[in-house]
């Protein structure tokens, strides 16, 4: 049932400022931001981001409040058209997409559209300040409650391990921890996102009476509402706040392996050598920790000379293998590093216990800018100098061992460490990327970490969801824990395949371990459909000859995702190109694109890859067949068998061991990349585009120079393709743009699916149709 906010005529038009006696109080109105106003001894700030966005400000009158957000990079926009009227009950403040109200007795903020449809109440008399004492200095506990209708559903609170979509009725303690990410940000299906903008411990609280965000010190409460008419435009209006994403490199989003951990430079090298040997596609291997030695040696950012003699031959080998090599760096020193003594002489290491135990090593204080300075000038100088490609920033929470109250009362740079907690892991990625940025704009930043904060995706971070076990539970939690997170405007999230913990798997034969074998079979396929495709763990090696050899069948399954992914390459760049360009996401919750089909608003187990794909993991034991919801209002081409079917119902799908269920939306244009070995190894000249019709398509074929930031510059160049289903032709667009080795001419193998059958992870030897494209407009009709 819709509440309609109370019908009010907004008069006054345009700058103006009022200054009135009400009930005893002083209301003030400044109209450069917006609104400010005291009521009930609290001050309360309105000020106008956007037409659709609204900064919400409280602290109690007599106390002060300012604040540099260390989240949101945006300003208020004093030049948005406003009109503002008084009542007797009621200030009132209207966008051109926004009317908010002011309860001048009870202080309550109401958030409508023009139409006086209300989007989100706070509760009467709903913020609340608690004075205590963070380390010794006078704040507040501050808390918010709101209202929100019964049956509406949110999504977002970053990455839980709950299992559920739907964040209503839970009481979670937002605080940064290995597999958890706490982001104080929700958004719901009714069109709008709220941002509490505190770093400090937070306990978001959904249940009968109130939904509310309670944190444990601010000298102020400090929030952003943002309406949105689809959760696309939720995540814009959270990006238009906190940041935008860069593009990251293309080799990055082939297949990356790890493990727990690679001991010798000539280990790391075998593999590489192993995969190309098999002709199984590869692009990154990663260095994991204690390349520097021992643990008193920790993070050194240097190799040990023992079991790593000549560390720039074994990166230089890589490249020569057309790979690309992470290697980890930690936000914790070991007590006989160097980085260790610099920190503790300038008094900027925190005082806890940190990951190895017992080894003394204690973190830096990442939110210090000259720390940040330091702790660059040893990586460069340690390890990129070497011409590593992309990080690896393990334990970014950072990990806090025998975790005493005492320790968050110590000071940071930015304060007492309670107040800024959360926000760690943004300060630290930011001082790597934003260092990297400076010292070369030949190598995009490639940035894996294992938490996050609001803003964090303008840093070029994937988060990973953390050591995670190796079982079917936890693989059925990370789905609907990378889709929140994808809804906070993070948009780039992966898993360790197969789980971190396999030591369960050990005594059955480890990789050989018929149980093991479908978990992390079932995994990868997951995998596959992330924006990071990256196989990890500990006690089990992950590499693919570990699961047998070609013939077998858990090992042909494996190759047989692995080059899907490579064929995905041309669609999953330029579904990075709309990430950046256009505020899209990878991994979308269903009631992202069919929020008019109340069905999906809390399936979890299912999700849109891109635009098109329909991916449906198989996260059960031992499962013969997997109930697969198809979404109204679109017909779904299964892409195995190619089978046609109409949205709006369950299913049940045969599932194999070769088999995830895998549906492309009809009215697909997917471009289909040529047999690769790493990501770059073959241009783009002889594409096949895939032709799912029952609808129009468009698609738009994104190309640049695959590394450096030369496309900030406007060095890349478009391909806009439209599919027009009545009249059966497609129409390929002039294309737009330029960079050095573009190509100029180039075939497109056209596929219609409809009379093709199953989808081959193979390019389609009989196609419809050859197009000779010289970059100028073209269109050609298709018969069925």
């Amino acid at each position: 049932m819709k509440t309609f906010c109370t019908a009010v005529i907004l008069m006054a038009l345009g700058l103006i400022v009022y200054n009135q006696q009400l009930h005893g109080q002083t209301v003030h109105f400044k109209t450069a931001n917006g609104i400010k106003a005291v009521v009930n001894g609290i001050n309360v700030e309105l000020e106008i981001y956007n037409p659709g966005i609204i900064r919400v400000i409280k602290y109690p009158k007599g106390s002060g409040f300012q604040k540099r957000s260390l989240a949101v990079v945006k300003n208020p926009d004093t030049k948005v058209p406003r009109r503002i009227r008084i009542t007797d009950s009621s200030i009132l403040l209207e966008t051109s997409r926004l009317k908010v109200i002011l309860n001048k007795k009870t202080g309550k903020i109401s958030f409508c559209k023009l139409d006086n449809d209300l989007l989100l109440s706070e509760m009467d008399n709903g913020a609340v300040f608690k004075p205590v004492k963070d380390g010794g200095v006078a704040t507040f506990d501050v808390k918010q409650s709101f209202l929100l209708e019964k049956n509406e559903v949110i999504y977002g609170l970053g990455q839980q391990q709950n299992g559920h979509l739907n964040q209503r009725d839970q009481k979670n303690l937002l605080v940064q921890g290995n597999t958890k990410v706490a982001i104080p940000f929700f958004q719901s299906i009714s069109g709008y996102g709220i941002y509490w903008d505190n770093y400090g411990p937070t306990l978001f609280t959904d249940d009968k009476e109130e939904t509310s965000f309670d944190s444990k010190v601010g000298n102020g409460m400090d929030y952003y509402f943002m309406q949105g008419d689809n959760g696309d435009s939720i995540v814009a209006q959270m990006r238009f706040l906190t940041g935008k994403v860069p593009m990251l490199p293309l080799w990055v989003y082939g297949y990356s392996q790890s493990k727990e951990r690679y001991k010798t430079q000539f280990e790391l090298m075998d593999v590489v050598k192993k995969y190309r040997a098999l002709h199984v596609p590869l692009d990154g291997i990663i260095q994991d920790w204690q390349y520097w030695g021992k643990d008193s040696n920790w993070n050194a950012m240097r190799f040990d000379h023992t079991t790593y003699p000549r560390p720039k031959a074994m990166i230089d080998s890589v490249h020569q293998l057309n790979a690309h090599i992470f290697v980890v760096a930690w936000p914790g020193f070991g007590p006989k590093t160097r980085q260790y003594s610099e920190f503790k002489k300038r008094g900027m290491l925190l005082n806890f216990d940190t990951w190895p135990p017992k080894s003394g090593a204690k973190v830096y204080d990442v939110y210090d800018p000259t720390a940040r300075d330091i702790y660059w000038r040893y990586l460069n100088k340690g390890v990129f100098s070497l011409g590593v490609d992309a990080w690896w920033l393990d334990s970014s929470e950072p990990d806090h061992l025998n975790e005493r109250n005492s320790d968050f009362d110590q000071k940071t740079y930015l304060g007492v460490y309670r107040k800024v907690r959360n926000a760690f892991p943004l300060e630290h990625i930011k001082g790597v990327y934003d260092h990297q940025r400076a010292t070369t704009s030949a190598k995009r930043v490639v940035i894996l970490t294992r938490s996050a904060f609001a803003g964090q995706q303008r840093f070029a971070s994937n988060t990973w969801s953390g050591d995670v076990t190796s079982s079917w539970e936890s693989f059925r939690k990370q789905i609907p824990a990378g889709l929140n997170f994808s809804m906070t405007g993070l948009p780039y999230w992966n898993t360790d395949i197969g789980g971190f913990f396999a030591n369960s798997y050990i005594k059955g034969g480890g990789a050989k371990n018929p149980e093991f074998q479908e978990l992390y079979t079932r995994w990868l396929q997951f995998g596959t459909f992330m924006p990071m495709m990256r196989s990890h763990g500990t006690a089990i090696p992950r590499e693919i000859y570990q699961f047998g050899s070609k013939g077998d069948t858990i090992y042909d399954v494996l190759e047989k995702f692995i080059k899907l992914r490579y064929s995905l390459l041309p669609y999953i760049y330029s579904t990075a190109w709309q990430v950046t360009n256009n505020n899209q996401s990878f991994m979308r919750a269903l009631a992202i694109d069919f929020k008019q089909d109340k069905n999906v608003y809390d399936i979890g187990d299912e999700y849109m890859f891109g635009s098109s794909f329909l991916v449906a993991p198989v996260t059960k034991k031992d499962a013969k067949t997997q109930q697969v919801y198809l979404p109204a209002d679109a017909s779904w081409y299964d892409f195995w068998t190619g089978v046609l079917v109409k949205g709006g119902k369950y299913i049940n799908r045969a599932t194999p061991i070769g088999i995830m269920p895998l549906y492309v939306k009809a009215g697909t244009i997917m471009p289909w990349g040529p047999d690769v070995q790493y990501a770059t190894e073959k241009k783009w000249d002889n594409l096949e585009i895939r032709i799912y019709p029952g609808a129009d398509a468009d698609f738009t074929l994104y190309e640049d120079e695959n590394d450096n930031y030369d496309y900030e510059k406007g060095l890349y160049t478009t391909i806009n393709f439209h599919w027009n289903d009545n009249q059966h032709t497609l129409i390929i667009g002039n294309k737009s743009g330029h960079f050095p080795g573009m190509l100029n001419t180039r075939k497109f193998r056209v596929v219609l699916m409809k009379h093709k059958g199953g989808s081959s992870v193979k390019l389609t030897k009989n196609v419809d149709k050859v197009i000779n494209y010289n970059g100028e407009k073209i269109q050609v009709n298709l018969s069925f």
